[in-house]
Protein backbone atom coordinates (compact mmCIF):
# COMPACT_ATOMS: atom_id res chain seq x y z
CA UNK A 1 0.00 0.00 0.00
CA UNK A 2 1.50 3.32 -1.10
CA UNK A 3 1.68 6.06 1.65
CA UNK A 4 0.32 8.48 -0.21
CA UNK A 5 -2.76 9.03 2.21
CA UNK A 6 -0.37 10.08 4.70
CA UNK A 7 -0.56 13.32 6.74
CA UNK A 8 2.17 15.55 7.47
CA UNK A 9 2.37 18.22 10.60
CA UNK A 10 4.58 21.32 11.23
CA UNK A 11 5.80 20.26 14.88
CA UNK A 12 7.59 22.69 17.00
CA UNK A 13 10.89 21.38 18.10
CA UNK A 14 10.53 21.73 22.18
CA UNK A 15 7.66 18.63 21.47
CA UNK A 16 9.56 16.90 19.23
CA UNK A 17 10.62 13.80 20.67
CA UNK A 18 14.59 13.14 21.74
CA UNK A 19 15.48 10.67 19.33
CA UNK A 20 13.91 13.31 16.26
CA UNK A 21 16.08 16.01 17.23
CA UNK A 22 19.04 13.56 17.77
CA UNK A 23 18.29 12.88 13.83
CA UNK A 24 18.37 15.71 13.09
CA UNK A 25 21.59 16.85 14.73
CA UNK A 26 23.59 14.00 13.04
CA UNK A 27 21.56 14.74 9.17
CA UNK A 28 23.03 18.33 10.18
CA UNK A 29 26.81 16.92 11.11
CA UNK A 30 26.81 14.58 8.02
CA UNK A 31 25.43 17.54 5.77
CA UNK A 32 28.16 19.54 7.13
CA UNK A 33 31.19 17.43 7.01
CA UNK A 34 32.10 17.50 10.72
CA UNK A 35 31.93 13.44 10.67
CA UNK A 36 33.01 11.12 8.84
CA UNK A 37 30.34 8.35 8.97
CA UNK A 38 26.70 7.73 9.94
CA UNK A 39 28.50 5.58 13.34
CA UNK A 40 30.78 8.93 13.80
CA UNK A 41 27.61 11.35 14.31
CA UNK A 42 25.19 9.15 16.13
CA UNK A 43 27.71 8.48 18.56
CA UNK A 44 28.19 12.21 19.04
CA UNK A 45 24.82 12.72 18.84
CA UNK A 46 24.49 9.89 22.06
CA UNK A 47 22.03 8.15 19.03
CA UNK A 48 21.16 4.24 18.35
CA UNK A 49 22.19 3.64 14.76
CA UNK A 50 18.14 2.01 14.05
CA UNK A 51 16.39 5.37 15.36
CA UNK A 52 18.58 7.26 13.04
CA UNK A 53 17.36 4.95 10.35
CA UNK A 54 14.33 5.16 11.67
CA UNK A 55 13.80 9.06 11.68
CA UNK A 56 16.08 9.97 8.86
CA UNK A 57 13.69 9.80 6.22
CA UNK A 58 10.62 11.06 8.15
CA UNK A 59 12.16 14.20 9.63
CA UNK A 60 13.67 17.31 8.22
CA UNK A 61 13.79 20.52 9.36
CA UNK A 62 12.04 23.34 8.03
CA UNK A 63 14.49 25.46 6.21
CA UNK A 64 15.16 22.25 4.18
CA UNK A 65 11.57 21.59 3.23
CA UNK A 66 10.94 24.94 2.13
CA UNK A 67 13.59 25.58 -0.06
CA UNK A 68 13.61 22.19 -1.38
CA UNK A 69 11.37 19.47 -2.78
CA UNK A 70 11.98 16.47 -1.29
CA UNK A 71 10.60 12.92 -1.74
CA UNK A 72 11.63 9.47 -0.17
CA UNK A 73 11.03 6.63 -1.74
CA UNK A 74 11.28 2.90 -0.46
CA UNK A 75 12.09 -0.02 -2.99
CA UNK A 76 11.80 -3.58 -2.72
CA UNK A 77 13.67 -4.79 -5.15
CA UNK A 78 14.80 -7.94 -6.84
CA UNK A 79 18.90 -8.76 -6.50
CA UNK A 80 20.19 -9.03 -9.45
CA UNK A 81 23.35 -7.41 -11.19
CA UNK A 82 22.79 -4.09 -12.49
CA UNK A 83 19.65 -3.15 -10.38
CA UNK A 84 20.59 -0.17 -8.54
CA UNK A 85 22.62 1.35 -11.36
CA UNK A 86 19.53 0.83 -13.49
CA UNK A 87 17.37 2.43 -11.15
CA UNK A 88 19.49 5.11 -10.34
CA UNK A 89 19.53 6.20 -14.19
CA UNK A 90 15.78 6.52 -14.03
CA UNK A 91 16.12 8.83 -11.76
CA UNK A 92 18.99 10.65 -12.97
CA UNK A 93 17.36 11.15 -16.10
CA UNK A 94 13.99 12.43 -14.34
CA UNK A 95 16.63 15.52 -13.37
CA UNK A 96 15.90 14.67 -9.49
CA UNK A 97 19.65 14.91 -7.35
CA UNK A 98 19.76 11.86 -5.07
CA UNK A 99 20.22 13.22 -1.33
CA UNK A 100 20.56 9.88 0.32
CA UNK A 101 20.90 6.63 -0.47
CA UNK A 102 20.39 3.68 1.59
CA UNK A 103 20.80 -0.16 0.44
CA UNK A 104 20.40 -3.30 2.67
CA UNK A 105 22.29 -6.57 1.96
CA UNK A 106 20.25 -8.77 -0.60
CA UNK A 107 18.57 -11.48 1.40
CA UNK A 108 16.13 -14.05 -0.19
CA UNK A 109 17.24 -12.84 -3.35
CA UNK A 110 15.89 -9.70 -2.08
CA UNK A 111 17.37 -5.84 -1.41
CA UNK A 112 15.36 -2.84 -0.28
CA UNK A 113 16.70 0.37 -0.81
CA UNK A 114 15.87 4.04 0.07
CA UNK A 115 16.21 7.16 -1.57
CA UNK A 116 15.47 10.83 -0.60
CA UNK A 117 15.12 12.52 -3.84
CA UNK A 118 15.48 16.78 -4.72
CA UNK A 119 12.84 17.04 -7.35
CA UNK A 120 13.27 20.63 -7.49
CA UNK A 121 14.45 20.26 -11.33
CA UNK A 122 12.55 17.24 -12.23
CA UNK A 123 11.50 17.16 -16.11
CA UNK A 124 8.01 14.99 -15.02
CA UNK A 125 5.26 14.87 -12.90
CA UNK A 126 6.28 12.80 -9.85
CA UNK A 127 3.30 10.11 -10.43
CA UNK A 128 4.84 9.73 -14.06
CA UNK A 129 8.56 9.14 -12.52
CA UNK A 130 7.08 6.74 -10.38
CA UNK A 131 5.30 5.06 -13.23
CA UNK A 132 8.65 4.48 -15.13
CA UNK A 133 10.24 3.40 -11.70
CA UNK A 134 7.12 0.42 -11.25
CA UNK A 135 7.59 -0.71 -14.99
CA UNK A 136 11.42 -2.03 -14.34
CA UNK A 137 11.00 -5.56 -14.11
CA UNK A 138 13.43 -6.43 -10.90
CA UNK A 139 10.99 -3.44 -8.91
CA UNK A 140 8.36 -5.23 -7.02
CA UNK A 141 6.96 -2.43 -4.83
CA UNK A 142 7.85 1.31 -4.04
CA UNK A 143 6.91 2.67 -0.97
CA UNK A 144 6.77 6.76 -0.55
CA UNK A 145 7.63 7.36 2.98
CA UNK A 146 7.15 11.04 2.57
CA UNK A 147 7.51 14.27 0.57
CA UNK A 148 8.04 17.68 1.37
CA UNK A 149 7.58 20.99 -0.63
Amino acid sequence: MENTDKKFYLVREDVLPEAMKKTLDVKEMLERGKVESIADAVQQADLSRSAFYKYRDTVFPFSTIKKEKIISLFFHLEDRSGTLSKLLSVVANSGCNIVTLHQTIPLQSRANVTLSLNTSNITMEIDELLKELRKLEFVEKIEVLGTGA
